[in-house]
């Protein structure tokens, strides 16, 4: 038998509930002020703990209980690898990634640097896996909307936020075609 496993079944991808800490977290962090805030110290901060912990944690799973994966991309000017903590959307056994950049009113560059070069790594907990991402269809986009807004109540708030662009999704698969 041949079966075909996606990036969240190799990344051994889990969605745990928030507790109530994490919840109370979250709600300050969909305000305007708090993704204000959370905009500018979350990345150096998930840097130190990724680094501490040895990838096994970040800041917003541990201060929030966001499922969050590092996706490293190729930047579009410079050409290095440019790795971002986000938030991994499951659609099937595979994540999507919403380019909300905390409902501000820029596009994230690694929703650009993946515009430009599809290909990417993505990495939990110490697993590594190459991807390469695709533009989510309409029915997705709907999905990664629901789906985000049941794991994290900012989503909704962004989403609001956000009326001078259009969010990229980009639904991440598993490029090494992994049977067992």
């Amino acid at each position: 038998m041949c079966v075909i496993v996606g990036l969240a079944s190799e990344l051994g991808y889990l969605r745990r509930p928030a507790n109530g800490f994490q919840r109370l977290v979250q709600r300050v962090a969909a305000t305007a002020a708090g993704a204000w805030f959370f905009s500018k110290t979350m990345k150096p901060l998930d840097v130190v703990i990724d680094k501490l912990s040895g990838g096994r944690f970040t800041g917003p799973e541990l201060l929030a209980g966001l499922p969050i994966v590092w996706v490293t991309t190729t930047g579009r000017r410079s050409g290095q690898p440019r790795s971002s903590p986000l938030l991994g959307v499951p659609i099937g056994d595979d994540l999507a990634f919403g380019g909300t950049n905390f409902g501000q009113r820029t596009t994230p560059a690694w929703a650009l640097n993946l515009e430009t070069e599809p290909h990417a790594t993505v990495r939990r907990r110490g697993v590594t896996v190459d991807a390469i991402a695709r533009v989510a269809t309409p029915d997705e986009r709907e999905a990664v909307w629901a789906t985000a807004s049941t794991m994290y109540s900012g989503v909704p708030k962004y989403r609001q936020r956000i009326t001078t662009r259009e969010v990229r999704i980009f639904v991440l698969e598993s490029s090494s075609g992994s049977e067992t």
